[in-house]
């Protein structure tokens, strides 16, 4: 029976799901301090390990990670899902390597560090711009556009536009407002949401097909019924050989093997311990330990994917060949509005076609918590980045409330500019939403990799070999990046007339040739000039971690403590706001802006930049660790 539409049940889920979401925003608002920077942007470093391992993979898998994965493995096989099990082994040296170095380095956030580091304003400025950069062209409008996907094919009868600008307009409203803990603890709640939901379906997903020995065979025979009579159509519609293989041939497949595992590395430790959506939740974690078990908790989670979103995307294209397996262009475009491919409605199709009345309604609410916990966490981030290492280079007198209102403004912009990507996602990388995330962002990962690696590992890089090495590593990722958006993929049975850079080298492969590049210019160019005095070494690498020299103290100086004149001080704390009307302070508080007599940011400075942990725990979150990676490598191995 085809899906006509949501019935009430699943819009009292929806309508449920959303009362609960907001109230845990507002509580979360009222409990935290919102009206300072630290309180804002990184919930006043008192965040336990369990929300902060929620919050890592909610931040994570957003919609564009359901949507994404579950058509590239509709299309190609489970071979996307080592992204998912390799991202264990960029997770584990976040908790121990650069969380420890960001803490005792006294930093907020990852262009911050690089200023402390390494010295100047340049490659501030410059990490600030790229960061930015990559949130809104392959993090917001991926997210917007999967999350159209999604409200298109469950409420065919909505005005798509209008659906998701009531969803962005709730989410912006705690991200805006609630700040950081606010976020937190939404994901929390999204990430329980989502993989229950996520593990339902994907039972009733292998009910529905038989189990994985009935999909190694079926799969193989889901072709569209167009394709059986068009011997062009046939051949580029046809699932592959090695579609049950994680590691493929290095030179014949759309996944090397040599990729994946080089790769794969470079694009997951950028991400994992260097981008400022996820080390912004570690860093709010009350200690190191803390951080160190939300990494581990988070990589636990991290192995479900493959198996609730990647397998069910497989089966969806076994249930649904027609729809999802599609590649002639016209009959693309009347299945799902795209001609490139249906890939992407795998799964939403699964959802609205086999989940029983009231559990579509909360698969819908899971696909809405992934594209809100992702947008929220990024909004965030982005916003933190431009206020403090952007803005505040342009106004360095900036008071707290210009700093408040300016970071929440450019949310707004953020959205904007995003919408208007939209159409190049969507015509990029044949249709495959999550070989689109990961081609454009293996382009840019390796050089920003090496700043902070080799940053962190090694005293003797120096600023002139990190900028260079990263302004060289941008360039050779600009450049590959515009061919493929001048040469798309061809269609189904064209032939292929692009530059042999873009079809010849697989992206992955593209990767590491960056990646090459870049850790051979940073490090000649180092040993070619000056070291950097101690003042940019203590305390600010792995050697030197909590370590804090005497000429060093002001460079870590924790610049998100607002400086203001004696006068602004004493007017604070003595202004009488006790006649203000209610309406007034209700609305300062709602947007963070409260007025306060203590400002909640005089703390001790030795407390933010500590890196001692109790014993016990520590051998714990050890423990639990080597396990977790252990479970990675079986896999890997396992799935090979």
């Amino acid at each position: 029976m085809a899906y006509e539409g949501m019935n009430a049940a699943d819009i009292v889920v929806i309508i449920l799901y959303f009362i609960f979401v907001i109230g845990v925003g507002f509580w979360s608002m009222y409990r935290t301090n919102r009206s300072h920077a630290k309180g804002y942007f990184l919930a006043g470093r008192s965040m336990l390990w369990w929300p902060v391992g929620a919050s890592l993979f909610a931040s994570n898998i957003g919609t564009g990670h359901f949507i994404g994965l579950a058509g590239t493995g509709a299309a190609s096989g489970i071979a996307v899902g080592a992204y998912e099990i390799m991202s264990i082994f960029a997770l584990i040296p976040l908790g121990w390597i650069f969380v420890p170095v960001y803490v005792s380095a006294g930093v907020y956030t990852m262009p911050e560090y690089l200023k402390k580091r390494y010295g100047g304003k340049r490659l501030r400025i410059f990490m600030s711009i790229l960061a930015l950069f990559l949130y809104i062209f392959t993090k917001i409008s991926v997210d917007i556009f999967a999350g159209a996907i999604f409200i298109q094919e469950a409420f065919p009868q909505w005005n798509i536009y209008t659906s998701i600008g009531v969803l962005l307009a709730i989410t912006s409203i705690y991200a805006i407002t609630g700040g950081l803990a606010a976020v937190i603890y939404t994901d929390t709640l999204q990430s329980f949401i989502m993989v229950i939901g996520g593990l339902v379906l994907m039972a009733l997903s292998y009910k529905e097909i038989g189990g994985y020995k009935e999909l190694q065979v079926r799969y193989y025979e889901a072709v569209s019924n167009a394709s059986l009579y068009n011997d062009t159509l046939l051949e580029c519609g046809m699932p592959r050989e090695d579609a049950f293989h994680l590691l493929r041939h290095p030179t014949e497949s759309d996944q090397p093997w040599p990729g994946t595992i080089i790769g794969i590395m470079f694009i997951g430790v950028w991400y994992w311990c260097t981008d400022q959506v996820i080390v912004q939740r570690a860093l709010s974690a009350k200690n190191v330990t803390h951080a160190k078990a939300g990494t581990v908790v988070a990589s636990y989670l991290k192995i479900l994917p493959m198996f609730m979103i990647v397998i069910p995307g497989m089966i969806s294209r076994v249930l649904f060949p027609d729809e999802v397996a599609c590649v002639d262009p016209d009959n693309c475009e009347a299945a799902c509005g795209s001609p490139v491919s249906c890939s992407n409605s795998a799964y939403p199709k699964l959802v609205l076609e086999i989940m029983p009345t009231g559990a579509r309604g909360l698969m819908v609410a899971v696909m809405m918590a992934a594209l809100m916990s992702s947008l929220t966490s990024i909004f965030n981030s982005g916003s933190t980045i431009f206020t403090m290492d952007i803005w505040r280079r342009i106004r360095p007198n900036a008071n707290n409330t210009e700093l408040m209102v300016t970071g929440r403004l450019f949310i707004v912009c953020m959205l904007v500019v995003s919408i208007l990507w939209i159409p190049i996602v969507q015509a990029y990388q044949g249709g495959q939403l999550f070989v689109y995330i990961q081609s454009l962002q293996s382009y840019f990962a390796p050089p920003i990799f090496t700043a902070f690696v080799l940053g962190v590992l090694w005293r003797r890089i120096n600023e002139k070999g990190a900028f260079w090495g990263l302004l060289i590593g941008i360039a050779m990722g600009v450049t590959r990046m515009v061919l493929d958006i001048v040469y798309p993929a061809p269609f189904c049975g064209e032939g292929d007339t692009r530059p042999k850079i873009v079809y010849q080298i697989h992206y992955l492969y593209y990767n590491c040739v960056v990646g090459a590049v870049s850790i051979a210019s940073t490090v000649i160019i180092s040993l070619l000039t000056k070291p950097l005095p101690d003042t940019f070494i203590t305390g600010m690498t792995w050697a030197t971690r909590g370590q804090h020299a005497n000429d060093n103290s002001k460079n870590n100086t924790d610049e998100l403590e607002m400086e203001t004149s004696p006068d602004e001080k004493n007017e604070v704390e003595t202004e009488d706001y006790s006649n203000t009307p209610i309406w007034r302070r209700t609305l300062r508080w709602f947007c963070g802006l409260s007025d306060t007599s203590e400002d909640s940011t005089q703390k001790d400075d030795a407390l933010l930049t500590s890196i001692d942990e109790d014993p016990f725990w520590r051998k714990f979150s050890l423990i639990n660790a080597v396990i977790v990676m252990g479970v990675g490598v079986f896999l890997m191995g396992y799935y090979a």
